[in-house]
């Protein structure tokens, strides 16, 4: 299957300025590729993914790309996608965010590749030396204003209330020059980007043909949404981030493994490298048997280790496997930290527990998780309470040091479900 077969039954080819052009482009041998990453914040998130990972699927198909990151469109603000303007960042951010968004791109492309290493480009390096009158005149003049208000991001803010700046109007510019300069500094030929990116990425097209007499390409993915048409990669709390310090690895198992059984199945086909065979059986399951959430699972494990490796995916599993009566050891501390966000807790002074510790009954009436000492007593009895998923029928059992999670949590949990993390502190 070739690359573009491949994007096709993935779901992900939306459009092209050219497909048969394109088609015989790729098959005919090596083509480098761009998508490009405005620093907008210090991390990418879950919506940019499918972009970055297009880049990946050409790399492995052969082809050569480039991440581009916006240390000069991050300056001015993409319209595309948005009903008002963001907000203008400083250099010092938008340096901050450039360095933290190169450490993320190199994660997911080889760029010690052999025959076709990726690249890392920012565009600031070129488009900061030009004056604005050699903009105006080397790359403005090919532009009708007609051409642009035309364009879906443009005209869809023309129409809104709160309209659109030129300052942001000149954004379509900026990218199309990216897209020549690319074309011409390293033979360029296709720029790849979502559904929104369509106006840019056709400047770019326009520009390269004009200047350069020459051809290039552009192909965009569908917006990641979910069944019910909204966004896809944002959670309760917000964004989900690929930083680890945004999005603790624990969460980010969690957001994909709670997906809807409506969407993992595109999920597994845009988010993952699976093959057709596997993802096909996991689509089956989840109609079957829905129940076991195998894709579900599949797709957390398979995205989590793209994104934080497989440690911080076996932490996680096992994290997660917490919650269900699964061993503690081996869980992380942070995985704890992000557990406490979930279930009920309860902070004790680490005197309390000091010497031969305190009577289980006791923490147990005074975390709240029995309603007294004298259902604790009779939930002891009956084989109901464990002690980090340890059960205990004794009711003289004491809890101390020795049952210490990373010297400062136990978890407590009452019948198949209900939990209580304690959290110990030195005051």
């Amino acid at each position: 299957m070739s690359v573009l077969d491949d994007l096709q039954w993935r779901g992900l080819l939306a459009d092209c300025t050219d497909l048969p052009g394109l088609t015989d482009r790729l098959n005919a041998g090596r083509t480098t590729l761009y998508c490009g990453f405005d620093p907008t914040a210090d991390s990418l998130h879950v919506g940019n993914l499918v972009p970055l990972l297009a880049l990946r699927r050409f790399q492995l198909a052969g082809h050569a790309p480039i991440a581009l990151a916006g240390g000069a469109t991050g300056m001015i603000g993409d319209p595309s996608g948005r009903s008002s303007e963001r907000n203008l960042q400083t250099p010092e951010q938008v340096a901050h965010n450039i360095e933290s968004i190169k450490e993320q791109l190199a994660r997911f492309l080889d760029f010690e590749a052999r025959s076709n290493p990726a690249r890392l480009v920012n565009n600031a390096d070129w488009i900061g030396p030009i004056s604005y009158l050699e903009f105006l005149r080397d790359v403005g003049k090919h532009f009708t204003i007609n051409w642009m208000v035309a364009k879906d991001s443009v005209r869809s803010r023309m129409e809104g209330e709160g309209g659109i700046s030129y300052t942001e109007f000149s954004y379509m510019l900026l990218q199309a020059y990216d897209f020549y300069h690319l074309r011409r500094a390293y033979d360029c030929e296709l720029q790849v980007g979502a559904t929104d990116q369509w106006g840019n990425i056709t400047a770019g097209c326009e520009l390269i043909r004009r200047k350069l007499s020459s051809t290039a390409w552009g192909l965009v993915f569908p917006l990641l949404t979910k069944a019910d048409g909204t966004k896809y990669g944002k959670s309760a709390s917000g964004a989900v981030w690929l930083d680890a310090r945004r999005t603790s690895p624990y969460r980010f198992y969690q957001f994909f493994v709670q997906s809807e059984d409506a969407d993992v199945g595109k999920l597994l086909r845009t988010l993952t490298f699976l093959d057709r065979e596997e993802i096909e059986h996991l689509e089956a399951e989840t109609a079957n048997n829905p129940g076991r959430r195998l894709a579900q699972k599949r797709l957390a494990e398979e995205m989590t280790t793209l994104v934080h490796g497989r440690s911080a995916c076996d932490d996680a599993i096992r994290a997660s496997a917490l919650l269900f009566g699964g061993d503690p050891t081996g869980v992380s501390a942070s995985a704890l930290d992000d557990i406490a966000a979930e279930v009920p807790t309860f902070d004790l002074p680490a005197a309390s527990i000091a010497g031969d510790g305190m009577p289980l009954i006791q923490l147990l009436a005074d975390s709240g998780l029995c309603p007294s000492k004298g259902q604790a007593r009779k939930d002891i009895q009956a084989g109901g309470i464990y002690v980090n998923n340890t059960r205990v029928t004794d009711i003289a059992r004491t809890v101390g040091e020795a049952d210490l999670l990373h010297e400062r949590f136990i978890l407590l949990r009452k019948g198949k479900r209900n939990y209580l993390l304690v959290r110990v502190s030195a005051g």
